[in-house]
């Protein structure tokens, strides 16, 4: 017959973890050493927390202070110090508590090979994003053209970048089919080559149709004179003498001066008397 209190003394003594019965782990010794590793792990992974947002928020204010540097390279490192520095204090953490992080390691290994596995699109765009991030054939506020699709770089990160159109039309392109495609940067150069072909009539004075052409462009301010204007005749077509016109300007002024001179040349050929001829079709009446 099992005397009574015999069945706590057996519970009492059973092992429970690391050799230590469940009388050693109701000790006072036992649940202060616990709740010192406890608010030690807190402690650590606050200090994790507090010391990568001040190395990332250091790096960010380094980009953000010189003009020469790119602000986006400076916020992706940001961003890995800030990461790594919280995988170490989840390390220390974990040693904390008496885990073998050599193991842990491995198995978190093993586990980001098949997560890859399974994850090749979404980690191919963030390997290209880190090329886009470190090679920066575009950057914020660049004018350009990706597969396809023209419009003004918004945001670049590790997955996408997003343009906006000429219309404000958000656009998402994943990383990989901007790496993997070529990518035309309108912003690159802080000048470009505008180009016209104006025509005029076969019967048109062609030295006072170019001087008209030449001035009427010249006088604009967004025209540079260094390289030096083309302004010549150019093809002798079915209806027309056309001069082909390139002029030099800022990129930033590209697009409306274009427009613009097509206008202006137009009404000033018409105010200077030069024929702009249109093409004419003579029918034939064959009926008897």
């Amino acid at each position: 017959m099992r005397l009574p209190g015999a069945d706590l003394d057996d519970l009492l003594t059973t092992e429970i973890i690391n050799g230590r019965t469940l009388a050693d782990l109701l000790t006072l010794e036992f649940v202060i050493s616990v709740f010192g590793s406890v608010l030690a792990a807190i402690l650590i992974l606050v200090a994790g927390f507090i010391i990568g947002g001040w190395l990332r928020g250091r790096l960010i204010r380094v980009g953000q202070m010189n003009r020469h540097l790119d602000a986006t390279l400076f916020s992706f490192l940001g961003n890995i110090i800030r990461y790594v520095v919280i995988g170490f204090a989840f390390l220390f953490v974990l040693n904390t508590f008496g885990v073998q992080t050599t193991s842990f390691v491995a198995v978190i290994g093993a586990a980001g090979l098949a997560i890859g596995l399974a994850l090749q699109g979404t980690l191919s765009n963030i390997a290209a994003g880190v090329m886009i991030v470190f090679f920066r054939p575009v950057k914020l506020g660049d004018f350009v053209e990706v597969n396809g699709q023209m419009g003004t770089v918004k945001e670049i990160n590790l997955n996408f970048i997003e343009l906006a159109s000429v219309a404000n039309v958000q656009i998402i392109i994943p990383n990989s089919q901007v790496w993997g495609n070529t990518i035309v940067n309108y912003s690159a150069y802080d000048s470009r080559r505008a180009e016209w072909v104006f025509g005029v009539g076969y019967g048109a004075d062609l030295k006072l149709a170019e001087e008209t052409i030449r001035t009427t462009i010249l006088s604009d301010p967004r025209s540079r004179t260094e390289p030096e204007p083309f302004i010549q005749v150019n093809n002798l077509g079915d209806f027309s003498v056309d001069f082909l016109v390139r002029v030099w300007c800022s990129s930033a002024d590209f697009f409306q001066y274009q427009a613009d001179m097509k206008r202006q040349v137009k009404e000033a050929l018409d105010a200077a008397g030069v024929e702009i001829p249109f093409p004419t079709r003579k029918v034939l009446n064959t009926a008897e």
